[in-house]
Order: C-alpha cells, then structure tokens, then sequence
C-alpha cells in the first residue's frame, strides 16, 4: 500500500493522526513499537515516507504511534509473557534421526519379502517423526503453507535415497528388480533436522535483536544480510557432520548433491516458517520436476526415434556419475531460494511475529 493520506501531503499541524487511524488496528494489538514498525513497512511505509510525517525512520514514527494509541489493557506484555523452553523442540529435533536410523538397521538385518515391508513401515515412521518434529520448532510453518512443498520435498528426498540407484539401473538398460538405495544419505539427511532447526532459532534470535537495534529500515536489512549468510554457512557445516558421520556409519554417499539438496529444503523450511512458503514452493516443484525429467527422458530415450532423448543425462552421468543430477538440480534451486531469502527476510514485516 503506497498510497498515503493526502493530509500526509498538505503538511496539517499533525501530520501522523491521519496515520494513526489509518493504522488504528496494528496500533492497538501490537505489544511492542517493533511490531508497529514491521506492519507499517509491510504496507509500503519506507524511512522516506517517514519523512514526510516528521519523523528520521519508519522506527521513530513506530514509536510515536505506539506511544499514542491506547491498547486495550488485556492486551499482554511481551516481558511478562513466559519463554517457551527450547529444549523441547531441540530434543524433537534429534526424533527423525533416531527413527531412521532404526529403520535402516533393521532393514539390514533382515531379508526376503520382510524387509521392503519394514523398509514401507521404517519410511512411514519417519514421516511421522518429521511432522511432528516440524510442528514443535522454529521451522513450522508459517500461514499460506501449501501441500504441493510437502510432495515436492518428499519427492526430492526420494530421489536422494533412491533416484541415483534408478538411473544408474536405467543407464544400463534395466532395472530388472529392486535398485540399490542408499541408507546414507537418508540418514544424514535425517540428522540433519537437528542442525536446521537449531539454526532456524539462531536466526530468529538474533535477527529479532538486530532489529530492535537498528534504527532504520536500510539498517535492519543491511545487518540481516549478512546474518542470513552466516548462519546458511553454520547450517551447511553441521549438515556436512551429519552426512560424514553416516558416510562413516553406512558407506560412501553422494556428498554434493545431498548438501545441495539439505540447504535447499532448510532455506524453503526457513521461508515457509517466515510467511514466504510460495517461493519455496515453486523453486522445490521447479526441483522436483527437473529430477523427475532427467529420469523420464532416460527411459523415453529406449524408444525408436527418441535416442537423443536421453543423451544429455547419459552424458553428464558418464562424465561426473549419476549424482550430477541432483546437485545441479538442487544446488541450482538452493542459490535461488538463498537469492530470495536474502531479499524477503532482510525486511522487518518477516520478522514481526517471531
């Protein structure tokens, strides 16, 4: 909303009432002059619309606003309010890895018919585990989530366990049965929930300080920049522990491509629990429908007439092994969400709420 009111303009003796009726609603429920900042820049009000009202920054005019509206006296105060502990959903945080870690355990201990139905069983325990444990933290979503991201990233995690054993099998003209998964990555991927979630926390955090010490809008977001930064940096050593420690556990993985595809889906995690989930969505669909490609056009390139179908991936996978899909395709993805989120989440209107 740019349009401002036309009193802003003639310069009355005070130009911010017409403001504060016009804002009379984020005034009287926010619990701090943050919030009113956030939800002012939110509807388009920039350090030099703020200008115009008399005031240096959105924050001052915030201030002011905050500082005349009355506030219903239930309304509660964010000092008084109890902190939820974060040991909770930090311990959630490790569920996802233990249950898969279970799950692969025991489908290496077993054979015959048993084991693709404890491998169905292990796989649907996981999903259970991660639901939950996504609900508890930082990294639930936020309002406007969509179901097409589950299906993409569920999709996307597939292909990592699964995806490199198919193409490989369809190179080579089969497969003929069951093709080789790979019990690594999904189990560093899995562990990898820890670190994300506690890194999603860290950057609310300290996103949330940083904005109650900038004093304005362009310093909020030159600060957050560089913390979206470091702390995609943290996430990405941690997520590398996590998949060296099963590599360690349960042989050797496609490394690239699962750390292209672990930062892809915490920086669409991150957005989404941020209010920004329709960017993720469509970069992890882009994703998804790319991997998807790369293995149909193997298969359409067996047919007369389409041979050259299936050149291109059978050529990169010669070259650099049939896990270049996957890292390109997420790797790819990951650097546009990590564009996006250095745009949308360097504004104080993403961080009102957290």
């Amino acid at each position: 909303m740019t349009d401002l009111p036309t009193t802003a303009r003639r310069g009355p003796a005070d130009p911010v009432k017409a403001l504060m009726h016009r804002h009379r609603a984020l005034c009287e429920r926010a619990v701090d002059p943050l919030e009113i900042a956030a939800g002012l820049e939110a509807h388009g009000v920039t350090d030099r619309t703020a200008a115009r009202f008399r005031h240096r920054d959105v924050f001052s005019l915030a201030e002011e606003l905050y500082a005349r509206v009355p506030r219903d006296a239930a309304t509660a105060d964010p000092a008084a309010e109890p902190t939820r502990p974060s040991a909770v959903w930090a311990l959630w945080a490790l569920l996802p890895g233990a249950v898969c870690t279970l799950a692969v355990t025991g489908v290496q201990l077993t054979s015959g018919g048993a084991r693709p139905a404890l491998g169905a069983l292990g796989a649907a325990a996981f999903a259970v585990a991660l639901t939950l444990t996504l609900r508890r933290g930082p990294l639930r979503a936020g309002p406007g989530a969509r179901p097409l991201a589950r299906i993409c990233a569920g999709w996307l995690m597939a292909y990592a366990i699964g995806g490199d054993g198919l193409l490989s099998d369809a190179l080579s003209g089969g497969p003929d049965g069951l093709w080789a998964l790979d019990p690594a990555a999904a189990t560093g991927l899995a562990f990898a929930v820890a670190p994300a979630m506690w890194c999603a926390h860290l950057f609310s955090v300290q996103a949330r300080r940083k904005l109650a010490s900038s004093r304005g809008l362009a310093e909020f977001s030159g600060r957050s920049r560089p913390l979206l930064l470091a702390t995609a940096a943290l996430f990405i050593g941690g997520l590398a522990v996590c998949l060296a420690a099963a590599q360690l556990a349960y042989g050797p993985m496609e490394f690239a491509a699962c750390v292209a595809l672990g930062l892809l889906l915490w920086l669409a995690r991150l957005l989404a629990a941020h209010g920004f989930s329709g960017a993720a969505t469509k970069v992890l669909a882009a994703a998804a429908g790319a991997e998807l490609l790369a293995l149909a056009s193997v298969f359409a390139g067996r047919l007369p007439g389409l041979t050259l179908v299936g050149r291109p991936v059978a050529d990169a996978a010669g070259t650099w092994g049939v896990g270049v899909v996957p890292a390109v395709v997420c790797g790819a993805a990951a650097l546009a969400l990590l564009a996006r989120a250095a745009a949308v989440l360097a504004r104080a209107s993403a961080h009102c709420d957290q």
